[in-house]
């Protein structure tokens, strides 16, 4: 049987697809721990649409965006390659021209697509979901479909025309610096940008100096965050702090999820939980703490490094340096923003149709639970979106709910090859592609043998910087309270919800990762050592050991084993 039982392409077919291709790469910053089927079918469906229309408006001289398939809730990619010279040469000509606006108007052409994209949200969330007809129910949801399309499109167009200088700025760094994207002079160049996340985390840190203004900072300490809303309503102080943060909630953060690729779990404004946890974290830190001072610092380092760096270019080179380097700068600000406004938001919109549909189908009896409607299809839903009290869904969820549940339980493997072809061909081919999203966000550059480090785990550099301390193993969100302050988190990767506990740790393991990955630039943002890509962290690392992070050479020490 077949997840996607009669839509062919989107199953990953071994007998069909590694004929297509000989290697096909999991992207495990997204689809681990596994998908859901509903929100397989949209990843799968637009984000590969997206990287396709990305790559073609821009006419990238090597690649055609990629192709994916599911397999086991796991998203696998392969690369789209441009396998003539000539055709290379054609579109390389495009692509100085169509990389222009990126260069000489970033804000004016982002600006543009966050105001267009904002208008398509607040069309979707003026209908009251609660008393709307079905049929109007299955309108927004077709809606949201529509809006997820456009949004992938606006997400690799940005993405790629970004994170292509980044690649080609690395180039021109190694060549006339003799350094990459893993040397701290590099970090220091491309990191002190504001963005939005870094916005929504510093309202929340003004929320947590208001508690203790308010004499609110004994009940954060000693309420458990999933009742503290509750507990708030309780007294006039406290209705009045959350008032307030309910405002913030609805205009600027209520969409955020602790897992950004995702649309089955609840965002803040569904269960503020997260966001009174990230305030009593902030309390945590105490009155030391100045996350402006902070992020001043981190500026000041930047501009340090750019006028030494300038300072070593040749006049004649400086122009085309200086340019790279600026929209290099911009990854870095974007990449934190699009999942601000692109996929947390287009995400929360999904749910929010999914469950007002999800909430109708269990009324009716087509499904037990709303919740249940997360394995189901797109068609399904349409078919019984008018009339749901005469259609019976539930043999349907309950196998592939049972075939989740397996899925989480095994795992999937890191890619699949084709019979005689090595994991040597397949990063060869990613190096020759010089696709940005696979090299820096995606897939990443694998570990170099360093026998002679005697390192317990080997990975690449994310953020530059040695730090000590207790390991703290998170392999869901729900374990994020137990972080202290000094810790030093390990996880599989990390999401955009996580970007406040940063400003507790001391540095970062994560099983997978690449440069223009969320925990290497937050990690830079942070000024602590960020070491990725070493595939087997969460594992061999136990919380509570005492563990040594070098993020220039990419090694982990466990110190008490």
């Amino acid at each position: 049987m077949k997840f996607y039982d009669v839509v062919p392409g989107l199953d990953f077919m071994e007998e069909y697809d590694l004929e297509q291709s000989p290697a096909w790469f999991l992207d495990a910053t997204h689809s681990v721990p596994p998908w859901t089927p509903m929100f397989g079918w949209f990843w799968i469906n637009f984000c590969r649409h997206g990287m396709q229309y990305g790559a073609e408006t821009l006419s990238l001289p090597t690649v055609k965006g990629w192709d994916w398939r599911f397999k086991d809730g796991g998203g696998y990619l392969t690369l789209l390659m441009v396998d003539s010279d000539k055709e290379k040469a054609e579109r390389e000509k495009k692509f100085r021209e169509a990389i222009r606006p990126f260069v000489e108007n970033y804000d004016g052409l982002w600006g543009g697509y966050v105001k267009e994209i904002l208008k398509r949200y607040e069309n979707l969330k003026a209908l009251d979901v609660n008393t709307a007809s079905n049929i109007k129910l299955l309108e927004n949801f077709e809606e949201t479909i529509d809006t997820c399309r456009r949004m992938w499109e606006i997400h690799m167009h940005m993405m790629y025309g970004t994170y292509t200088p980044y690649v080609l700025f690395e180039q021109l760094c190694t060549q006339l610096l003799n350094i990459d994207d893993t040397h701290p002079t590099f970090h220091k160049l491309v990191a002190g940008f504001d963005n939005e996340s870094f916005r929504v985390d510093r309202r929340l840190w003004e929320f947590s100096k208001k508690a203790n203004d308010m004499g609110l900072e004994g009940l954060f300490m000693e309420t458990p965050s999933k009742q503290m809303k509750a507990k708030l309503g309780e007294s006039d102080k406290g209705k009045t702090y959350l008032k307030e943060f309910d405002k913030f909630l609805e205009k600027e953060a209520g969409w955020r999820m602790e897992r950004m690729a995702e649309i089955n779990v609840p965002t803040w404004q569904e269960d503020p939980t997260p966001g009174f946890e990230t305030v009593k974290m902030y309390l945590k830190k105490g009155g030391e703490f100045d996350l402006d001072a902070d992020r001043k610092k981190i500026e000041k380092e930047r501009k340090e490094a750019e006028k030494e760096v300038l300072g070593k270019i040749a006049p004649e080179q400086k122009g085309w340096f200086s340019m790279l380097m600026k929209v290099a700068q911009n990854c870095s600000r974007f990449s934190e923003e699009h999942n601000h406004y692109l996929d947390l938001y287009t995400h929360a919109l999904m749910r929010r149709s999914c469950m007002a549909l999800g909430n109708r189908f269990a009324k009716y009896g087509a499904i037990n639970q709303p919740e249940d409607i997360f394995f189901l299809m797109p068609d399904e839903v349409r078919k019984a979106g008018i009339n749901p009290d005469k259609l019976n869904l539930k043999p349907i969820v309950q196998r592939r709910q049972k075939e989740w549940e397996e899925w989480n339980k095994k795992g999937n493997p890191p890619a699949i090859f084709k019979e005689g072809f090595t994991l040597e061909q397949a990063i060869g081919g990613l190096v020759q592609s010089l696709d940005p999203i696979a090299l820096k966000v995606v897939v990443g550059s694998m570990p170099v043998p360093k026998p002679e480090l005697k390192a317990d785990l080997l990975g690449t550099c994310g953020s530059s910087g040695m730090a000590e301390g207790i390991a703290r193993v998170v392999l869901k969100d729900e374990d994020l309270p137990t972080i202290q302050k000094g810790d030093i988190l390990v996880a599989m990767s990390t999401s955009p919800a996580w970007t406040p506990v940063f400003s507790m740790i001391s540095g970062v393991v994560v099983d997978r990762g690449a440069s223009l990955s969320h925990a290497a630039i937050v990690g830079r943002e942070y000024g602590i050592p960020v070491v990725m890509n070493v595939f087997t962290g969460t594992q061999v690392i136990k919380s509570g050991q005492r563990i040594r992070v070098d993020g220039n050479l990419g090694a982990v020490y466990v110190l008490d084993k």
